[in-house]
């Protein structure tokens, strides 16, 4: 009476049975997409346009909002030594002080060509462009200013440097707090 709801597959030719359970009983399961078991890539600060990367202010402060504190305690545990946490420290700041690079390159640039826009924008007497173009020159300025700054701190290993390398130096040493808890103190005599 039932049979109507048994559906053989393979153009009728019955698939054995797998671990106890029959293939062929009960409804096909639907097609599970990729993107449900896979995390797409989170998205970046950088942007794209016309093929080249912006490397504005935004990507140094995505850099600096970084957890180190968690970097600092996940390199403890791969490699436990004193001198493993001072070249981790100098190659840390090292990349602050490339991303530091980048924004200004990028700013210098992006200054440098409004300026040529201002000029040829003016000479055409675009009196309200030429006015947005100062505008956002002004911004981008102003941006370049806290850079330098960040940039001064950064020599000097103070503000945000300092943060970020007291930060790590904080995760380095619960790692290495981590081992010996895990394997000596949690130990009976």
């Amino acid at each position: 009476m039932f049979g109507f709801l048994k559906r053989s597959d393979n153009n009728g030719a019955q698939l054995p049975p797998l671990n106890g359970h029959n293939p062929n009983s009960g409804p096909a399961l639907p097609e599970v997409e990729e993107r449900v078991f896979i995390e797409s890539a989170a998205p970046t600060v950088q942007t794209r346009t016309d093929n080249h990367v912006e490397h504005n202010i935004g990507v140094l402060y995505a850099f600096m909002d970084r957890n180190h504190e968690v970097k600092g305690y996940d390199d403890a545990l791969l490699n436990p030594d004193a001198s493993n946490l001072s070249q981790n420290l100098d190659a840390l700041k090292s990349d602050l002080i490339r991303t530091l690079n980048k924004v200004k390159t990028f700013y210098d640039d992006f200054i440098q060509e409004t300026e040529f826009h201002i000029l040829s924008r003016s000479r055409s007497g675009m009196v309200d462009m030429v006015e947005e173009l100062e505008m956002k020159k002004k911004i981008a300025q102003g941006h370049i200013e806290k850079v330098k700054v960040i940039e001064e701190d950064t020599a000097r290993d103070e503000g945000d440097c300092k943060g970020i390398l007291i930060s790590y130096t904080r995760g380095f040493k619960n790692g290495l707090a981590a081992i010996s808890h895990h394997h000596i103190l949690s130990r009976r005599f």
